[in-house]
């Protein structure tokens, strides 16, 4: 049975950093592709970044030069390190992964993690 579960959501106000944490079991992790996706409130998820099993990372517009995100492979888990945060990247998180390493749907998903943002 695989899992995903995101911990590290909350409310913070602009300018301020959150990182989010998505522990994985369940699938090969080292071989996998991982992504963060995120919904806003009226809006339909986005992808936010993704990271592939050679650590190669991509990034939205929007969260290019503010995010980071980072995977152990030791630990089975990654992070989405949110820095200069905006009232717009208030929503819900989710943590995403595959078992391809670069091709292919997310088809697990974590239960996600509500950000606020405050102005």
């Amino acid at each position: 049975q695989v899992q995903l579960v995101e911990s590290g959501g909350g409310s913070v106000q602009a300018g301020g950093s959150l990182r989010l944490s998505c522990a994985v079991s369940g699938i090969i992790f080292k071989e996998g592709g991982l992504a963060w996706f995120r919904q806003a409130p009226g809006k339909e998820r986005e992808s936010v970044a993704t990271i592939d099993c050679h650590g190669s990372t991509m990034y939205s517009r929007a969260a290019q030069g503010r995010f980071v995100i980072s995977r152990d492979n030791a630990k089975e888990s990654f992070g989405l390190q949110m820095n200069s945060l905006k009232s717009d990247d208030t929503g819900v998180y989710y943590c995403a992964a595959r078992d391809n390493c670069i091709f292919g749907d997310f088809t697990y998903w974590g239960r996600g993690a509500q950000v606020t943002v405050s102005s």
